[in-house]
């Protein structure tokens, strides 16, 4: 199994989602900048439709199916930010779209998902949602994965290419991990179009399924405790654990504490409000230190976070 997305699949997806996404800024930031001690960029991520990363992947899949097999809808698993994604593509290309949801997904993302325009299923637990839509399945939907499926790596390679094309001096990458979707795409177009560059990844604590994986040897399920509900998949894949392998400099597990102080800083800094999945980079980016170079960009993948989240974590955590 090939690790790494090509860069010519990379490139074929951006030509066609291109007229479905948004182009997102990389901005630079004196104040991290001087925080950290060396210059930070932040590519705002969460400034794409739908809020987060996800629409790139997401349009990918469903634009690679068959006219069969949209006829027939799809189907997904989400706790959250892949569930606007697809609905978010399916509705754009009038494809039935159903989304199977955990109870623990925050209300605010079942509610956006369903404004969206698709069916949305809600059960008790993530396993749970992965056998439901299995049934689904067997059903006749096309099921399309959260992110182990090339087209969804491929998709998601374009942030890269852009990250890189707007940062052609990037030394560092810093990129969350949930299911590794997001990372195998990112890391394999930083590292095809500058190698010298080194890609982090990051998770945070109790929803560490790559990290634990990595020290195990082997794909090791776990129970998702983190707030950062968006990098609750229980399990990596065989191909996102062979890109850590492959392409990562290091996973950097951080705990929810310094996930919001993070959110705190970004919103001081950049006057932008990430969810923790995504301010999560600024902790390890922090705890990483002088491992950096001069040249840091932090992936600020997702922005689906409510006030009253921010609240309640800012209570919990002060």
């Amino acid at each position: 199994m090939r690790a790494a997305v090509a860069l010519e699949e990379i490139e074929a997806a951006r030509a066609r989602v291109g007229p479905w996404i948004r182009r997102t800024p990389l901005v630079p930031s004196d104040v991290l900048s001087e925080r950290l001690g060396r210059r930070v960029s932040l590519k705002l991520e969460m400034l794409q439709e739908t809020g987060s990363f996800k629409p790139r992947g997401a349009f990918n899949e469903v634009l690679g199916l068959d006219e069969k097999a949209r006829r027939r809808g799809i189907v997904g698993v989400s706790g959250g930010n892949f569930a606007r994604g697809l609905a978010f593509a399916g509705a754009a290309l009038g494809v039935p779209t159903t989304i199977v949801m955990p109870r623990s997904t925050p209300r605010h993302s079942i509610e956006a998902t369903r404004r969206h325009g698709a069916r949305v299923e809600v059960v008790e637990s993530i396993a749970e949602a992965f056998r439901r839509a299995d049934e689904l399945a067997e059903g006749g939907q096309t099921p399309l994965h959260p992110f182990d499926d090339p087209a969804m790596m491929a998709g998601n390679g374009t942030l890269g290419v852009e990250l890189v094309e707007q940062a052609p001096d990037v030394g560092d990458v810093v990129v969350s991990i949930g299911g590794g979707g997001l990372m195998t795409g990112v890391a394999s177009a930083v590292k095809a179009l500058r190698p010298g560059a080194r890609v982090w990844g990051v998770e945070t604590e109790g929803a560490d399924a790559m990290r634990r994986s990595l020290d195990a040897g082997r794909l090791v399920e776990i129970e998702i405790t983190s707030i950062a509900t968006t990098l609750g998949a229980p399990w990596v894949s065989e191909r996102t654990l062979a890109a850590a392998r492959e392409l990562l400099e290091d996973v950097i597990v951080v705990p929810d504490a310094a996930a919001v102080h993070a959110i705190e800083a970004l919103m001081d800094a950049g006057k932008v409000v990430p969810e923790p999945a995504a301010s999560c980079t600024l902790a390890a980016a922090e705890a990483l230190g002088d491992r950096l170079g001069d040249h840091v960009v932090l992936v600020l993948c997702g922005g689906n976070v409510s006030f009253a989240d921010v609240v309640a974590w800012r209570r919990r955590f002060a």
